[in-house]
């Protein structure tokens, strides 16, 4: 009994000391404290690119074309990262276009150690608090579609974008809308978010500064459904031109209600009324919305159709409006990584290394666009395109100038 008693003591000292170091172990993993706080990597091989746009609610659309986008980049490039050592994973999270979601997903994401970027958002309003976070954590962030001037006016060095800002869409869109549609009046409309009043106050300079008269200024609440009290306004002063800062299902809501109360000018807006969701919400309202977006006609070439056909076998569904940056931005923050790890001696880089190789991203050929980050994390090639929502779709109508 006695040399019974002395194996299991034994054998019971060896299972503890096991279990603490293993607790060791994946405290060290998981410990997100130093990569949380931008340290030193982990020993794991896996490498997470994560996503934050609306994968529910009204902008899911545009959403998830943002995770697709980045899907298919990631797809496209797991081999290459598998020759390094490397696993590389998609991390998809739904921020809901939501502030408050944003910021406690980005939270969740700086916890992960093997978490090492950011594609986002989809709403400037869910970015610039989510940033603060990234900021944080040295977790580098690409965004394929925010444009909101005050997102990179902070000096954050985590936070780069492939568009452009609202500052350069602004009087770009007001100079066509003089240039091109012959507007002499403007009652201009926005949704009280980062994004869209940002937008409606740079075009009210674009259109002062082209002697446009400006007949209203006046914001609306996001998710109502009825905005006849602003469009009564609209009606009775005549305007040439409603511009509208705001998303699509708001802005959809307005040009129907406005044609049905004789309403018989245009409405133009920026690349948030950018989704074929609109035609469902206007209805025949839809046709001849004009609109300034910082995505080009993606079937303009050869190589931009065999993408979407590519798209489109994958997921069994058209791209998005900016699936198709949201694939370069994650080319981007890819190409970042590689070099990080190759300038780390093919080790798993740390946050920082990362961040600063996105950073200095110079003259990178994407698939769409070609990207150099400036100081502020602006990319310095981002242009600004025009089109006019057609019968059934929208038209590209050119490359807008300031």
């Amino acid at each position: 009994m006695q040399k019974r008693n002395k194996v299991l003591s034994v054998l019971l000292s060896s299972l503890l000391v096991g279990s603490l170091l293993a607790g060791c172990g994946n405290g060290g993993n998981a410990g997100g404290a130093g990569g949380a706080g931008g340290g030193a990597a982990t020993g794991s091989s896996v490498i997470k690119i994560a996503t934050q746009s609306p994968l529910s609610g009204p902008q899911s659309l545009e959403g998830e074309g943002i995770k697709l986008g980045a899907e298919l980049a990631v797809k496209d490039r797991a081999e290459d990262f598998k020759k390094l050592g490397f696993d590389i994973q998609l991390f998809p999270q739904d921020d809901q276009a939501d502030p408050k979601q944003g910021v406690s997903n980005a939270e969740m994401l700086i916890s992960d150690a093997d978490v090492m970027a950011v594609i986002g958002h989809y709403n400037t309003g869910v970015a610039i608090p989510s940033s603060v976070k990234y900021e944080e954590a040295t977790l580098a962030m690409v965004s394929p579609a925010n444009t909101g001037v005050q997102l990179t006016e902070d000096g954050k060095k985590t936070v780069n974008r492939l568009v452009a800002r609202n500052d350069k869409i602004a009087p770009a869109a007001a100079k066509y809308a003089v240039d091109k549609m012959g507007i002499k009046s403007v009652f201009v409309i926005h949704d009280k978010t980062a994004y869209g009043q940002g937008l409606a106050d740079e075009v009210r300079k674009g259109f002062q500064a082209l002697g446009v008269t400006e007949l209203g200024y006046e914001g609306v609440t996001a998710g109502e459904k009825d905005y006849s009290a602003v469009i009564n306004q609209v009606v009775a002063k005549k305007p040439d031109l409603i511009f509208f800062g705001g998303m699509y299902a708001e802005a959809g809501i307005i040009a129907k209600q406005a044609k049905e109360k004789g309403f018989a000018g245009k409405l133009m807006g920026g690349e948030g009324i950018e989704s074929n969701d609109i035609y469902k919400i206007a209805g025949p309202a839809a046709e001849g919305i004009v609109y300034a977006t910082v995505v080009g006609d993606v079937r303009s070439t050869d190589e931009g159709k065999k993408w979407v056909e590519k798209y489109k076998t994958t997921f069994s569904k058209d791209p998005a409006a900016f699936s198709a940056f949201a694939y370069d931005a994650t080319l981007v923050a890819l190409n970042g990584i590689e070099k990080a790890i190759k300038d780390n001696g093919n080790k798993k880089p740390s946050r920082e290394q990362i961040a600063a190789a996105v950073r200095g991203t110079t003259d990178f050929k994407g698939f769409f666009t070609s990207v150099s980050f400036d100081e502020k994390g602006d990319n310095k090639s981002s242009k600004v395109y025009i089109y006019e929502y057609g019968k059934e779709k929208a038209e590209f109508k050119g490359e807008a100038t300031q």
